[in-house]
């Protein structure tokens, strides 16, 4: 039940359900921005896409690890397990998001678009960077392409570029706050290798590995955030699975 999967078999067959997605979503002559993306979604989500991906991932329990490593050079490993309730768009939906530091646990949470913590069971509010960075991760991720109808998102095809050998198509996304985030889609595989983006005066770049099937969709279990060029997030997914009962006493209301 549990997402990662080793054995042979198990790849062969994620291999012909890459195939196979990909033989029936790639339509012929050159593809618009639309095409590209609605390949990238029936990938992520095969046979159904957004339909597969709405009926499996009605609720998300994921555990792993992170590797922080700060500009002075200290790293921090974090031990983390994020619920999500899956809503109609990004902003409805329900994030929370355990963080075990070696000297502190706490937590972040996303509800109706806003963000607040919770530590020792008490609502508190988080600094601005961390929710900064925590607001990223939601709303700067190959789950906003995937969810791009649903948040009124604009995108459109930026080119095509090589680089170390491997074809992508260069997808820009526009969300109704302003915020922009270019997508390198795969043009053989259709997968989304990488993003990146702009804050203030710092450049982002999100790459993504370790593909592999969780309950039949699409999931990097490795996840590198690089910050002007310097790797500072390294996570890791152990055991990520679908659709299971997320008690909603997870997420308090805020007073």
């Amino acid at each position: 039940m549990f997402a990662q999967q080793t054995e042979t078999s198990s790849k062969t067959k994620d291999k012909s359900k890459d195939s196979a997605a990909k033989d029936n979503s790639k339509p012929s002559g050159e593809l618009n921005a639309e095409q590209i993306v609605e390949s990238v979604i029936l990938i992520y989500g095969f046979p159904g896409g957004r339909q597969t991906l709405d009926q499996i991932r009605k609720t998300t329990n994921e555990r792993g690890k992170t590797r922080i490593t700060y500009p002075d050079g200290r790293s921090d490993l974090v031990n983390y397990q994020r619920f999500i309730i899956r809503g109609a768009n990004l902003e409805k939906e329900k994030i929370r998001l355990d963080q075990e530091f070696p000297s502190v646990r706490y937590s972040l949470l996303h509800e109706d678009g806003k963000v607040f913590g919770l530590y020792n069971d008490q609502i508190f509010s988080p600094r601005e960077d961390a929710v900064a960075a925590f607001i990223d991760q939601i709303y700067r991720s190959i789950e906003a392409l995937l969810r791009y109808k649903e948040d009124e998102s604009q995108i459109t095809l930026a080119g095509r570029e090589k680089m170390l050998g491997v074809d992508f198509y260069l997808i820009d996304l526009a969300d109704k706050n302003g915020r922009k985030t270019r997508f390198y889609v795969s043009a053989k595989r259709f997968r989304v290798m990488m993003l990146e983006y702009e804050s203030g005066d710092k450049k982002y770049q999100r790459k993504f590995y370790d593909y592999n099937y969780a309950q039949g969709t699409l999931v990097p279990f490795r996840t590198v955030l690089y910050v002007d060029g310097r790797i500072t997030e390294e996570t890791d997914i152990g055991t990520i699975t679908f659709g299971q009962k997320v008690d909603e006493s997870l997420f308090p209301k805020q007073p």
